[in-house]
């Protein structure tokens, strides 16, 4: 009896250990409608198109690139367009989300390539996305890329 009580408590501790790995909550309402705005924007992004595009990035948007080039929502979509760097593809991961009233702080490192001129290069930057509700929906508001 005494080796049976062990037992259960070994399996008792075995079982909080992974409880303690688990995240303390699930994704709220709006932490997954911002997660669906940013995989929504990754997609517009892979293949550009105004009409996808245009909803997702705030009027006042500031789109900030890892290199320092800064643009205003119509020069990130102008560019996307023109695909003077196109992404061929974009992969998200170690993303957080933390809700601030009507704004989101979304943090990932993103990897992924581009091409240019024929030249494709990787990808591999952090980055910093503040989303704002606007009319019901997530917008874009501010994007920093950073060297990692």
């Amino acid at each position: 009896m005494h080796l049976e009580r062990r037992r259960a408590i070994a399996g008792g501790m075995a079982s909080l250990a992974l409880l303690a790995n688990l995240p303390a909550t699930a994704q709220s309402a709006d932490e997954q409608a911002v997660a669906r705005a940013v995989e929504a924007l990754v997609q517009a992004m892979l293949e550009p198109d105004r009409a996808k595009l245009e909803p997702l990035c705030a009027n006042a948007l500031s789109y900030g690139h890892s290199a320092g080039r800064i643009e205003t929502k119509e020069e990130f979509i102008a560019d996307l367009l023109a695909k003077t760097a196109a992404f061929r593809s974009i992969k998200l991961s170690g993303q957080t989300i933390k809700l601030s009233g009507n704004e989101a702080i979304v943090r990932h490192v993103m990897d992924g390539e581009t091409e240019s001129q024929g030249k494709v290069s990787p990808v591999h930057i952090g980055v910093l996305q503040v989303w704002q509700r606007q009319d019901g929906h997530w917008r874009l508001l501010a994007r920093q890329a950073f060297r990692l």
